[in-house]
């Protein structure tokens, strides 16, 4: 008898799950986001797959986008603020806020500092 819990230190999310619509890559490339654009925001995130619990504020979480060629996006650190566990379904559900967000210089050398999974690389 048992559970499955994963711990996590990266919130990997869709757009369908709530990854926030206002970043958009290509805008960022033109003129950097920062973090104070989304202060006083908190987003929410959906029907993560599996139970999970993330690192508690003031210890960030990766803000990482799953693009839909699951491809991956280090966007920034963020907190979780939130989770929703649903135990039937098996997914998680929560809320954030952006703490930090990459330059893109930064996003495309997060992957290699920090996943080095060549699968998921956005930027090959």
């Amino acid at each position: 008898m048992g559970s499955i819990i994963e711990i996590n230190d990266s919130l990997v999310i869709t757009r369908e799950q709530g990854f926030p619509k206002e970043l958009d890559f290509n805008i960022h490339l033109r003129k950097n986001f920062l973090a104070s654009n989304f202060q006083d925001k908190i987003f929410e995130f959906k029907n993560k797959k599996d139970i999970r619990i993330y690192q508690v504020p003031p210890v960030r979480n990766f803000l990482v986008e799953k693009t839909e060629k699951g491809k991956w996006i280090y966007w920034g650190l963020c907190h979780i603020l939130e989770t929703t566990c649903d135990y039937e379904s098996k997914t998680t559900s929560g809320k954030f806020k952006i703490i930090y967000i990459n330059t893109p210089d930064e996003m495309k050398k997060a992957h290699e500092l920090i996943d080095r999974n060549p699968n998921t690389n956005y930027f090959t």
